[in-house]
């Protein structure tokens, strides 16, 4: 078979690859009202009270890495795509696939580094299942997380919904998960220590939506990294985004790591970082909300909103250039999560 003819790992990457298998292969068969929205989570009513909900896979290898786990990243996840879209998330299911010979004691350790994760994050845990497959049929163990969440009032927080003029934050450093999930790999170590992100953020979202009503956009830039998250979103709302290079918070191990490696950080993964597109008016309000948080103490303005160049993201550079940021073409990195 050619290559188009099969799934490749590219079609994980959350990338351009990714975007067109769905839109392929998914979308017109499920296609439905809720599920063309394309957000990290589906909003829908019942009654007169809206809820958001979202489901996620958890394949990262490896499943222990500094600063978690597989099993606090399933819930972390979940917690976090139900949160982007400003719900107050209450529940979650879990489901394992197990490898038969998997050690006990490593389960027992995810599933307390899940509890340990769900109380923090104020959720629970209330249904699952548990399937076991023969040595080879899994690598190790996947976890597989379904969230809910209820939306208070008529918060309406979508990639649709950015508007010109309004300004972009994110909620820390870029791309430590990512570098943290190949160095642990690929066996590197680097003079700043570096660690996942990996961490709920419905405490910090909950204070920022506490402030302002001009919160527009939240998004979780996990695979793919900040570029392809802001380019769903330019796409979605039909507008221009422009970034600035030397504003975009970066850890020297990050930095370093793709230096050496040849990788851009924009495109790595973050699984405890938010993007907010907001108002200009509530701008530095939200950014002073955000560095009061544990989870965002390294905030920053990256950007803005823009009407030329609609649908494509683009960087001025620290050399006054201007540089075009592409949504992620291919996997740089399988199984980061």
């Amino acid at each position: 078979m050619k290559k188009e003819d099969t799934i490749t790992l590219d079609h994980g990457s959350g990338g351009r690859a990714s975007h067109e298998l769905v839109k392929s292969v998914f979308l017109p068969q499920f296609k439905n009202a809720l599920l063309e929205g394309l957000d990290d989570s589906t909003v829908f009513e019942i009654g007169d009270q809206k809820f958001a909900f979202s489901t996620d896979s958890y394949t990262v290898d490896p499943i222990f890495f500094p600063g978690g786990d597989i099993g606090c990243l399933a819930v972390n996840g979940t917690v976090n795509d139900v949160t982007m879209r400003g719900a107050v998330p209450l529940f979650l299911s879990a489901g394992f696939i197990i490898e038969e010979g998997f050690p006990m004691a490593d389960l027992n350790r995810i599933v307390a580094s899940m509890k340990q994760a769900a109380e923090e994050a104020g959720v629970e845990i209330i249904t699952g299942d548990t399937k076991v497959v023969n040595r080879g049929g899994v690598d190790k163990i996947f976890i597989n997380t379904s969230g809910i969440g209820v939306i208070k009032g008529n918060t309406d927080i979508s990639g649709k919904n950015a508007q010109v003029g309004d300004t972009i934050l994110v909620s820390g450093t870029m791309g430590d998960h990512g570098v943290t999930i190949l160095s642990k790999r690929g066996g590197l170590s680097f003079e700043a220590p570096v660690e996942s992100d990996s961490a709920p953020l419905n405490g910090l979202v909950e204070e920022m939506m506490s402030i302002s009503d001009q919160i527009h956009v939240m998004r979780d830039p996990t695979r793919g990294g900040l570029a392809t998250s802001l380019n769903e979103i330019a796409i979605q709302s039909n507008v221009g985004i422009e970034l600035f290079e030397d504003q975009i918070p970066l850890s020297e191990s990050v930095l370093g790591a793709c230096e050496i490696l040849g990788l851009d950080p924009l495109y790595i993964a973050n699984e405890g970082k938010l993007i907010a597109i907001v108002g200009p008016e509530d701008a530095d309000k939200v950014l002073g909300c955000m560095k009061a948080h544990r989870y965002g103490g390294e905030s920053a303005i990256i950007g803005s909103v823009v009407p030329e160049d609609r649908r494509r993201v683009f960087m001025k550079t620290g050399v006054g250039g201007t540089r075009i940021i592409d949504m992620l073409a291919g996997e740089q990195l399988p199984r980061i999560c």
